[in-house]
């Protein structure tokens, strides 16, 4: 296969007032775990496939031990107020180039498709082994801003301070350009395991923004069960300190003697 390839499901599909989310591996794979639970919780109907020469040269190999090269998807799901058009996957693009190709396909597809608001999920990384609920937020239409405020998005000046990398950034820049309102939402993340606890917080904002109520349980479980692993973490992390410590004593003591 040369190029990227879009195997199209469903020939005519018909959508109310459609909303374009995005949950891409990425940090913690916070908005990937939203992403695919919304698609689960939703009974979401797959409607595309895409598969791309700027995906990792990778298959993935199943509990039957059968393969599938690896792809991204898009989904639909039905709510009251709209339609929520979902896209997820197994990799964002390898490569810089990949990045601006795939996110323009994206973004022709949302405009195929009549849509015009863009919700990219992702995880912000704060670097320590401690849980906030908090959700930060970007905007390509200061617009949004206080729109967001009110399902708990929170907005610092100048953060992220590097920027958003990959597509949940990339899609708010080319969406500009297109003028479709959008915006990135993200989960305060240790960025070192993947984090069902953020995407909690993360899917509390989604089910405000669009009235919506979703079951928690799969992500509480797999939340309980990373708060162990944390904790374990966090042991290793003291013992090594109180060695440490211990060691610059010692160090301390031959230099006075």
């Amino acid at each position: 296969m040369k190029g990227t390839k879009v195997i199209r499901l469903r020939e005519e599909v018909q959508l109310n007032n459609p909303v374009f989310l995005v949950g891409l591996p990425g940090v913690g794979h916070v908005g990937k775990l939203v992403a695919e639970h919304l698609i689960e919780e939703l009974d979401a109907e797959k409607t595309l496939e895409i598969y791309s020469h700027h995906f990792p040269p990778q298959v993935l190999v199943d509990e039957n031990s059968e393969i599938h090269t690896v792809n991204n998807e898009m989904y639909i799901c039905s709510i009251e107020k709209c339609d929520i058009l979902v896209l997820v996957g197994d990799h964002q693009s390898s490569t810089g180039e990949g990045h601006y190709e795939l996110c323009d396909l994206y973004l022709d597809i949302a405009e195929e498709f009549g849509t015009q608001r863009i919700y990219t999920l992702g995880g912000f990384p704060t670097g320590q082994l401690t849980y906030s609920d908090e959700v930060l937020g970007a905007v390509n239409n200061q617009e949004l801003i206080d729109e967001l405020k009110e399902t708990g998005v929170v907005f610092k000046e100048n953060e992220p301070g590097g920027g958003i990398v990959g597509a949940s950034g990339l899609i708010l820049g080319l969406s500009k350009f297109r003028n479709i309102d959008a915006a990135c939402l993200m989960g305060l993340t240790s960025g070192y395991l993947v984090d069902p606890k953020s995407a909690q917080s993360l899917l509390k904002v989604i089910c405000g923004i669009f009235d919506i109520e979703i079951d928690e349980g799969p992500l509480e479980e797999r939340a309980k069960e990373m708060e162990k692993i944390v904790a374990r973490l966090k042991e290793v992390e003291q013992q090594q300190q109180g060695i440490s410590d211990a060691n610059i004593k010692d160090d301390d003591l031959r230099y006075i003697g």
